[in-house]
C-alpha cells in the first residue's frame, strides 16, 4: 500500500508518496491537469490511498480520484495543523507530513459532502453572504441617520443625502439577487420533509 499526501492549490499540488514503513517513494510538484495527476498515480502502479486537506478546490480532484478507483480521505485542515505543527512550512513539507500522518491512521477526516449536495450547498453560502452584506448595508443606512439624530432620510442633505441613496440602491440590489437565488433554490428544497415542516404546509407567494 502507498500513501499519497496533496498539498493542494489553486494552480499546483505538490504530491509525496511513501511505503508502509514510511519511506518517501514518490515526490512531484505539478501544475494541476488532469494528465499530471493520472501520470504520477500509474507510475507508482500499486494500491494507493490519498489525502488532502480540506481547501476550497479539492472537487474536482475527488472525482478525479475517484474515476481512477484511489480513495481520498479529506483531511480537516485545522485538526491537522494542530496535530502536526512545523516551524518551516513548505509545500513538500506539508505533503510529507500529510503523506505519514495518512500512513498512521492519524488524519482527522472532515466531512466529504456527496456530490448531489454540493451545489445546493454552496448555493446555500452564497445566499448567507448576500444576507450578511445585506444586513451590513441596512446597519450603515441606520447609523448614517443615528449620526445626525435624523428619524427619516428625507432630513439628510448634501453628501450624507447622496451616501444614503447609495446605500438604498445597493440594499435593492441585494434584496433582488436574495430573492432570486431563493427562487432558484425553492425547487431543491421544497421536497425535502424538514424544510416542509418549517414552512407549515404554506407557501410564501413569492416563489409561485
Amino acid at each position: 500500500m502507498y500513501y499519497t499526501g496533496i498539498d493542494l492549490h489553486k494552480f499546483t499540488s505538490y504530491l509525496t508518496t511513501v511505503d508502509s514503513s514510511g519511506n518517501i517513494v514518490k515526490q512531484a510538484d505539478i501544475k494541476n491537469v488532469e494528465h499530471n495527476f493520472v501520470q504520477y498515480f500509474s507510475d507508482l502502479g500499486n494500491e494507493n490511498l490519498t489525502t488532502v486537506e480540506s481547501t476550497m478546490t479539492w472537487y474536482w480532484l475527488n472525482d478525479l480520484l475517484s474515476s481512477l478507483h484511489i480513495p481520498m480521505i479529506l483531511a480537516h485542515a485545522k485538526y491537522v495543523k494542530a496535530i502536526a505543527y512545523a516551524k518551516v512550512k513548505t509545500d513538500k513539507v506539508d505533503a510529507h507530513t500529510l503523506a505519514q500522518l495518512l500512513r498512521m491512521n492519524f488524519i482527522p477526516s472532515a466531512h466529504k459532502i456527496s456530490n448531489e449536495k454540493r451545489m445546493l450547498r454552496d448555493a446555500l453560502r452564497a445566499r448567507l453572504k448576500i444576507v450578511q452584506r445585506h444586513t451590513s448595508v441596512t446597519n450603515s443606512m441606520q447609523l448614517l441617520l443615528a449620526k445626525y439624530n435624523y428619524d427619516s432620510p428625507t432630513q439628510l442633505s448634501g453628501i450624507p443625502k447622496f451616501q444614503y441613496e447609495q446605500l438604498t440602491e445597493v440594499e435593492a440590489l441585494l434584496n433582488e439577487q436574495m430573492l432570486d437565488l431563493e427562487k432558484q433554490l425553492y425547487p431543491y428544497l421544497i421536497p425535502n420533509d424538514d424544510i416542509q415542516s418549517l414552512l407549515g404546509g404554506t407557501l410564501d407567494p413569492r416563489y409561485r
